[in-house]
């Protein structure tokens, strides 16, 4: 074994030292095995003979490293921590490079911490790390229990948790809404504004001004022309109620070069007042919008997260697959590809704090520049090159329209963008004509469309625009496209407002199914919050699709829940949304009759007896390939950040490269005992969360057939003409 010398001769806290004494006086058997040992070498493998001595009397266990992780629902609680224990043995003293600490290089060695600990009171350990070491001897001796909280535990947890449809928040964002309307009112008839669209005629008093701009709050561009772009006008918005750490932090991001862009809806649902009881309910929202200090330290040093979407022409990507020279296609699976129009849907209706383009505004790729994002006139032509890769691939059967924000383009680009694809659908249908059984292309089966708009700006939503996505669906569905989708990114119960509702009501009278990928930051991981967001998406007609962790290094610090969270989550909250073999079934219809889906829902949830249909997966964005929540935890940085390796999701169809990678390691950026510290700040109570350091294996979840494609009555070919392996000529 290689144990990787590291600094040992600094004292230890007089914290961390009584965490140590509590680890010793609850475990005899490690006190023990370190007390009498003359070396460090010579209580470690003590330490392995004594587990060893375990295993052989649980076979669960030998059948789980057997088998490299595979089936997990047989291991007890305390299974799952001599797993761990394991884990730590097998790699105590391996080295790291930790992208969240500047790509420093990193030992996890929490045995030989443990040792220095108690035979000298030194090391370089913190009291997180000393914390995660008592709970999983906890875990171990059963002092630390597996009780999952009742369903009516669950229940409160979620009524914690407010909804836009509230009649007490609509009267508050009504209040909100006036406010920021007459600061623009003022500032229209000051001059400062000049707009050929948004004007005030000579003579007109300060009601009948009012009057306008409230017919404008229904105008998408308004609020595009509108939004804030700086801190300054931020704080003059929100009544000036920031803080001056926060009011600071805005304006060290603004000096950074981080992009402001907060429309004046989408403001209106920040609260400004402070309430007994109901004053942080906005938390989740106010965390998605306004920056945090990690971020502002990281900007300029971010790097990208996903390393399939590095293309460089004639060259597979990551993920095997060559992609045109354009960088408008990104590509994981051998199914579905991402389609990226050069348009102003490179553009979104505001900045998400935590979106994994966050790379790209620090280059100066993306932006707010509506102007400089309008169609070139070589657009078509272009578009035509691109979506020829779609038709003359063998394998793509499903386009992901996105961006930026694929509902940013204007109605004349989104209705080109949709007939083009249709002429590419149909030409690759009819090319099939011509080919046997078996030689057969995949045809598009399903259109989907990448937005947070009906979030953001539900204004955008309007009839035409409604009218063009129905009348492509209708066309669409005659050639065999049957699952039309749109991806929402709703955070919070309390996004949820009348107007939401509207926007997807208008979507699903179009027949396109509505589901919402929900960025499980620290704010939405709260108990219960999920849950009731759940709940409130399933009121209006939209099912859950994705609930993912935060991904990308120490520049999402402050909204990074855990991956131990994600996995608590699923297994002691969503689970009250049971689901039986019948239920899967019947939501596996709800792309047959899209417009009536809110009531098949409604019908759904009364026949089960359920708060919501529990239709989506906890995962995470992997930075190699795919998504996946399979991990196993190997190790711990001395400041007490677990280091996870993670396995693919073998559910679903991947590239053929995936035979060929290695899992893939993760060292977290938060300490389990930071996050449950945040928890804290949050309102929360820390006992809520206890069993949280007892998750350090996971297994994805199933995928709903919802999500599946439908079968083709023919044989489709295995070939694959766009992939291509680094190693082959």
């Amino acid at each position: 074994m290689n144990i990787i010398n590291t600094n040992d001769k600094r004292g230890l806290t007089n914290r961390s030292l009584r965490i140590v004494k509590l680890i010793l006086d609850e475990n005899p058997v490690i006190k023990e095995v370190i007390t009498k040992s003359d070396s460090f070498d010579e209580a470690f493998e003590e330490l392995k003979l004594r587990i060893n001595e375990y295993l052989d009397e649980n076979p669960n266990i030998n059948y789980y490293i057997k088998n490299k992780g595979g089936i997990i629902d047989n291991l007890s609680w305390r299974d799952m921590a001599v797993i761990r224990l394991l884990n730590y043995i097998k790699h105590e003293g391996t080295e790291y490079t930790d992208p969240n600490r500047n790509n420093s290089l990193i030992i996890s060695s929490p045995i030989k911490n443990l040792f220095n600990a108690v035979k000298y009171g030194k090391g370089e350990s913190n009291k997180d790390f000393f914390l995660d070491m008592l709970y999983l001897f906890r875990q171990l001796n059963g002092k630390l229990k597996h009780k999952l909280p009742s369903e009516q535990k669950i229940k409160t947890w979620m009524t914690k948790h407010a909804s836009g449809l509230s009649e007490s928040v609509i009267k508050n964002r009504m209040e909100n809404k006036e406010r920021i309307l007459r600061i623009i009112i003022g500032e229209i008839s000051a001059g400062e504004h000049q707009s050929k669209r948004f004007y005030f005629d000579e003579g007109m008093t300060e009601e009948e001004k009012y009057q306008r701009a409230l017919k404008w709050w229904d105008d998408y561009y308004f609020h595009l022309r509108f939004a804030v772009r700086s801190p300054e006008k931020l704080n003059k918005m929100l009544d000036y109620s920031l803080r001056p750490t926060k009011l600071k932090t805005l304006n060290d991001a603004y000096e950074a070069g981080i992009p402001f862009f907060i429309n004046p809806y989408y403001l209106s649902l920040i609260d400004v007042k402070v309430t007994l009881g109901k004053t942080g309910l906005d938390r989740t929202l106010r965390d998605y919008i306004f920056h945090s200090r990690e971020l502002v330290e990281e900007f300029g040093n971010i790097v990208a997260w996903e390393k399939e979407d590095i293309v460089e022409p004639g060259k597979p990507n990551a993920a095997g697959w060559i992609l045109p020279e354009f960088h408008n296609i990104h590509r994981r699976y051998p199914e579905v590809a991402i389609f990226v129009p050069d348009t102003r849907g490179r553009a979104c209706g505001g900045l998400c704090v935590s979106c994994q383009r966050m790379y790209d505004f620090q280059s100066g790729h993306l932006n707010f520049n509506l102007d400089k994002l309008k169609p070139k006139l070589s657009w078509k032509k272009k578009m035509n090159i691109l979506l020829n890769y779609f038709e003359e691939d063998p394998q793509l059967r499903d386009i992901l329209i996105t961006g930026g924000d694929s509902f940013m383009n204007t109605d004349e680009s989104l209705k080109l963008i949709l007939d083009s694809i249709y002429k590419m659908a149909l030409n690759k249908k009819n090319a099939n004509l011509d080919r046997e059984n078996g030689e057969k292309y995949a045809e598009i089966t399903r259109v989907r469309m990448g937005t947070r708009l009906p979030v953001y700006l539900p204004q955008r939503v309007t009839k035409d625009f409604v009218k063009i996505l129905s009348e492509f669906k209708e066309k669409a569905g005659k050639i065999g496209v049957n699952q039309f989708v749109i991806q929402i990114h709703v955070q919070s119960a309390m996004e949820v407002t009348p107007l939401m509702k509207r926007a997807v009501s208008r979507l699903l009278s179009a027949g396109w199914l509505v589901v919402n990928q929900l960025v499980f930051t620290a704010a939405a991981s709260r108990r219960g919050h999920t849950n009731k967001l759940r709940k409130v998406l399933n009121d209006i007609g939209v099912i859950s699709y994705y609930t993912f962790s935060v991904k990308g290094f120490m520049e999402n610090y402050h909204n990074f829940a855990t991956n131990e969270r994600s996995a608590q989550e699923k297994t002691e909250e969503k689970v009250i949304g049971r689901t039986d073999p019948e239920l899967i079934k019947e939501i596996s219809h709800l792309h047959d009759d899209v417009e009536n889906v809110q009531k098949k829902i409604a019908e759904l949830r009364k026949k089960y007896d359920l708060p919501f249909l529990p239709t989506d997966r906890n995962m995470l964005n992997l930075p190699g390939i795919g998504k996946s929540m399979t991990y196993n935890t190997i190790g711990i940085t001395n400041d007490g950040r677990r280091i996870l390796e993670f396995d693919h999701d073998h559910s679903r169809n991947h590239s053929p490269i995936i035979n060929k990678m290695e899992k893939v390691v993760i060292i977290e950026s938060k300490s389990i005992a930071s996050y449950l510290k945040q928890m804290e700040v949050m309102g929360e109570n820390p006992e809520d969360y206890s069993t949280i350091w007892g998750y350090s294996l996971s297994k994805t979840e199933n995928r709903m057939p919802v999500f599946k494609y439908s079968e083709y009555d023919y044989k489709k070919t295995e070939v694959m003409l766009n992939y291509q392996e680094d190693d082959e000529e």
